[in-house]
């Protein structure tokens, strides 16, 4: 028995390469990039499935279509059928639905799947995964309607004589994609706090379009008062009608008074400021209540 023992092979250690970490420790920074990164892709569809770039490709394909639309009639008879400050305004359903659907795909997918606490266990703080997706969303919103813009400008430019007045209309677009940023930020903050909130992303889809939906009567009812200081404050019920009296304001300040928000201009973007912020509030308080349960 001994002598069986003594012939027995003994243990072996193998090397099979195992190093320690010597690169630098990247930290809070890099992960919020990388969390933002990914978020942009995901609002696109890349990296996914082939269902998953369907409607974000549609939603740019028709907002394409608008602007060469445009840029065409502009090209051949000169005349501005939309300006670019109105085209996201003009466009803001379809901005609606963008935000309704890619919200959820952000965050209501990690609640579903219980991701979250494997994030918070890196440094990366409930407050930063918050941040890194809304402004995700703001900026793929904001690329989508201003690569429409850019088309319209290019179009533009080749129609223009003289480089004084190609500056003027480049100047116009700049102004146009703030206004898309305006529409991305509002709609973007609102949207995402809602699918927070939600697990399936089907059902918080559908909340963020009966949230805008359910508050557009409200304004009507409220234009139709007699008062016309009511009439001209109706507009800050609704997001849709905050944001289109924020550009009423800043991009047609000397017809304001015709497009239905008389002197409070400012009023309006005081509101915008003021709900964006509470949102941005809500949506942090929400994540570090997730982190703790």
């Amino acid at each position: 028995m001994s002598e069986v023992t003594a012939n027995a092979p003994s243990g072996v250690i193998h090397d099979i390469g195992y190093q320690r970490y010597v690169g630098p420790r990247l930290g809070r920074r890099y992960v919020f990039g990388s969390l933002y990164g990914q978020g942009l892709r995901t609002a696109f569809g890349l990296g996914r499935g082939f269902k998953a770039k369907i409607f974000p490709w549609l939603t740019v394909g028709v907002v394409c279509i608008v602007a060469v639309v445009l840029m065409a009639i502009r090209t051949q008879t000169g005349e501005v059928v939309l300006s670019y400050a109105q085209f996201p305004q003009t466009l803001g359903v379809l901005m609606v639905l963008f935000c309704a659907i890619v919200g959820p795909e952000l965050v209501s997918r990690d609640l579903h799947s219980g991701v979250l606490p494997l994030y918070f266990s890196r440094p990366l703080r409930p407050s930063d995964y918050a941040l890194a997706k809304l402004a995700a969303l703001v900026s793929a919103v904001t690329m989508l309607f201003a690569a429409g813009q850019i088309i319209m400008f290019l179009g533009a430019a080749f129609t223009l004589d003289g480089f004084g007045l190609i500056w003027d209309d480049f100047e116009k677009m700049l102004a146009g994609i703030a206004y898309s940023a305006i529409h991305a930020l509002v709609f973007g903050a609102v949207a995402l706090l809602i699918a927070s909130l939600m697990k399936r992303r089907a059902v918080a889809a559908g909340a963020i379009v009966g949230a805008f939906l359910i508050t557009a009567p409200v304004v009507g009812v409220l234009a139709t008062l007699p008062s016309q200081t009511a009439n001209d404050l109706a507009g800050l019920v609704s997001p849709v009608t905050l944001v289109g009296g924020i550009g009423d304001w800043l991009f047609e300040p000397a017809g304001s008074e015709e497009l239905g928000i008389g002197s409070f201009g400012p009023l309006y973007g005081l509101v915008a400021v003021l709900l964006v912020a509470g949102c941005v509030a809500l949506l942090l308080m929400r994540y570090r209540k997730v982190s703790q349960s």
